[in-house]
């Protein structure tokens, strides 16, 4: 056990190349991570790291036993969830990524729930500007935006969203509303200003035909919460998912515009590594979740496509 236990420590060491860092996640002193990685180094004769005062290096034989000790690992959580799905209850910890306004807002209330309905179920919720890669991370799963293009990753969507322009009915009523996507060069667009994205180029489709259009205003930020903030105080024309503007359009707070035209989807998926599709705590969690989500926004009573699929996504609430 005491093997284990130190493949396990070393394993998470050498993910996060730091020992504060590491320290954090079990949550003991850095002295103490030190003391227990050179007491595996003497029992087994060999350095296994080398160590600066920025970051840590694995040595050869440090690969050698990263590289076999995690299959040994990704072996044993098998044996344990085909043990426990015997008994019919997921066990074990879960680590999840999502971005901060999504997972703030529906990610979070829905975790909570879930660990009331199975206790024996563990998560570390982790929200980031930007999504985090789950193999270098040590995510289990990452909830994301958009389209899924990574093979690598398989993915379940797990609710429908498009992306809306819009703005309040203040804003409309002095400055007019556009017609088709060019006359948004003479409005006052807020922008959201994301890292991989041409800064105010949105782009609209209608059937065939496609148009991108450079947009411009006063306000721009980096923070979807606050983009939406302003479009409610008037201050001009938007593009938000509809999670997010869904209930300010219900309430007449906002008004939707070019409802003929198309922006890219903001579809919300589960992302999760090849390894993980037969975790029965991580497909417990996704049958959840899919079905939390799909009550909050549809009353349960849409019928939710369940099977996986290859890709993941990058997209993120810090967009649309």
């Amino acid at each position: 056990m005491d093997a284990f236990s130190d493949l396990n420590l070393f394993a998470l060491v050498a993910l996060k190349r730091n020992l504060a860092a590491a320290a954090r996640e079990l949550g003991v002193t850095p002295p103490a991570v030190s003391k227990r990685l050179a007491q595996l180094e003497q029992r087994l004769g060999v350095r296994l790291m080398n160590r600066t005062t920025r970051r840590l290096s694995l040595t050869p034989e440090g690969e050698l036993y990263l590289a076999n000790g995690t299959r040994i690992l990704d072996e044993l959580s098998e044996l344990e969830q085909l043990v426990t799905r015997s008994r019919g209850e997921p066990t074990g910890l879960l680590r999840v990524n999502a971005s901060f306004g999504f997972g703030r807002t529906h990610i979070a209330p829905a975790v909570s729930q879930f660990v009331e309905r199975f206790p024996s179920i563990k998560i570390q919720l982790q929200l980031t500007e930007r999504p985090l890669s789950l193999q270098e991370e040590g995510f289990d799963l990452g909830i994301r935006f958009g389209e899924v293009p990574d093979a690598r990753i398989n993915a379940r969507l797990l609710l429908k969203n498009r992306r809306i322009v819009c703005a309040s009915p203040a804003y409309l009523k002095q400055h007019g509303k556009p017609s088709v996507p060019h006359d948004l060069v003479h409005h006052a667009c807020i922008v959201l200003r994301e890292n991989d994205s041409a800064y105010g180029s949105w782009h609209f489709s209608r059937g065939k035909r496609a148009e991108t259009v450079k947009v411009d205003g006063a306000l721009s930020s980096n923070d979807g919460s606050i983009v939406l903030k302003w479009a409610l105080d008037g201050q001009g024309i938007v593009v938000r998912s509809q999670w997010e503007v869904g209930g300010h359009i219900e309430r007449g707070e906002l008004v939707p515009l070019l409802a003929e035209w198309a922006l890219p989807n903001a579809d919300i998926h589960a992302v999760y590594l090849e390894r993980n599709k037969l975790s029965a705590k991580l497909r417990t969690f996704i049958d959840f979740l899919g079905a939390y989500l799909d009550d909050t926004f549809n009353g349960g009573s849409r019928s939710r496509a369940s099977a996986p699929h290859a890709h993941p996504s990058g997209d993120d609430h810090r967009g649309p």
